[in-house]
C-alpha cells in the first residue's frame, strides 16, 4: 500500500517503492536508497529478507537497485543500495572501498550500520542477508565474505577485477594468511560454507586495461599476477580456491556479454530466484545447484 505525502506517518511516502536517498546516520559521507515491495504494510507482522546490491566504479546506485525489483516483488525482499562516494580516502580516489579499509576507516562496518538503520524502521531480517555486487561491487562482496560470513545467506560475485584468493600461503591482498592481523578476525571456511555463492561474468569480458596491476601501481605486491591476466581467468582462480577448501560455487559465464551489469542480471536473479524458492522449500538447500539457469 503506498502513502501520500504530508501524512507524517513513520514511515512517509518517500520510503516505499523506489525511495529517496538516505545519508547514513552513521556518517553522512555515506548514503543509501531502498526499494520497499507492493507488499509492505506498516502494519503488519510479516518480516521481510534483504538483498544489498554493491554498485561499481561508476557508483550507478539507482541503476543497481533498478536490477532487483521484480525480484524484490517476487520474494517479498527489501532491497538495499549503498553509495560508498569517490574522494573518502583521499581526493579523487575512487577504490578504497573494493579493499573494505583504507585509513583506518571499514566500509563494511558502514555498510552493517546502515542495515541497523534501517532494521529500526523497517521489518527485516537482519541477522542474515543476501548480498550482490558487480566489478568493484564484485571486490566489496568476496571479501566481505571472508569477513562476516555469519551474515549472509547467499552471495553473488560479478566479474571483480583483482580478486583477493582464499590462499593461506600469501598475505592480503593477494591471500588471506594475514587476513586476522588486517581485520582483527580470522576467515571462517565452516561459515562460509554455510553460504549459497555465485561467481558470475560475461564470456567477452576480457579487457584489461583497468585492471592490470603492474610494479608501479601502488596496490602491487607479490604474487598479484597468480590468478591470471583478465577477469575470466582470476574468477576461475577465485572459484578454485573456494572449492579447495571445500566451499560450493555456482559458476555462470554468460555468452555474449562484456563488462556490463545489465547483461548479467538475468544471470544473478535466477541465482537469487532458486536461492529463494528453494529456501521456502525448506532445508536441505543444495547450493551447488541454487542459481541454475533453465
Amino acid at each position: 500500500m503506498r502513502r501520500e505525502p504530508g501524512h507524517g506517518d513513520r514511515l512517509s511516502y518517500y520510503d516505499f517503492g523506489r525511495t529517496t536517498v538516505y545519508a547514513s546516520a552513521h556518517d553522512p559521507r555515506f548514503s543509501y536508497c531502498l526499494y520497499v515491495p507492493d507488499s509492505y504494510e506498516e502494519a503488519g507482522s510479516r518480516r521481510y529478507d534483504l538483498l544489498v546490491t554493491i554498485h561499481g566504479t561508476a557508483r550507478d546506485i539507482a541503476g543497481c537497485r533498478e536490477q532487483f525489483v521484480q525480484l524484490a516483488e517476487r520474494h517479498d525482499l527489501i532491497v538495499l543500495a549503498p553509495l560508498f562516494p569517490g574522494g573518502i580516502s583521499k581526493p579523487m580516489e575512487l577504490s578504497s572501498y573494493k579493499l573494505l579499509s583504507a585509513n583506518e576507516y571499514r566500509y563494511d562496518l558502514a555498510l552493517l550500520a546502515m542495515i541497523d538503520e534501517i532494521a529500526a524502521r523497517y521489518r527485516i531480517r537482519s541477522d542474515r542477508f543476501s548480498l550482490q555486487g558487480f566489478s568493484g561491487g564484485g571486490h566489496f562482496s568476496h571479501r566481505f565474505l571472508y569477513l562476516h560470513p555469519e551474515r549472509l545467506s547467499a552471495v553473488s560475485i560479478g566479474a571483480p577485477g583483482i580478486v583477493t584468493l582464499l590462499d593461506f600461503d600469501r598475505d592480503f591482498w593477494v591471500g588471506v594468511r594475514n587476513f586476522e592481523q588486517c581485520f582483527r578476525k580470522p576467515i571462517d571456511l565452516e561459515a562460509m560454507r554455510e553460504v549459497a555463492v555465485q561467481m558470475v561474468i560475461g564470456a567477452d569480458d576480457t579487457d584489461i586495461w583497468e585492471i592490470t596491476v603492474s610494479p608501479q601501481n601502488v596496490l602491487w605486491m607479490p604474487g598479484c599476477e597468480q590468478a591470471g591476466a583478465n577477469r575470466l581467468e582470476r574468477l576461475v582462480s577465485l572459484k578454485s580456491s573456494f572449492q579447495h577448501n571445500g566451499i560450493a560455487v555456482r559458476h555462470d559465464v554468460v555468452p555474449g556479454v562484456a563488462h556490463r551489469m545489465a547483461g548479467l542480471a538475468p544471470a544473478i536473479n535466477a541465482f537469487f530466484d532458486v536461492f529463494y524458492t528453494q529456501r521456502k522449500a525448506g532445508p536441505p538447500l543444495d547450493y551447488k545447484a541454487v542459481g541454475t539457469l533453465p
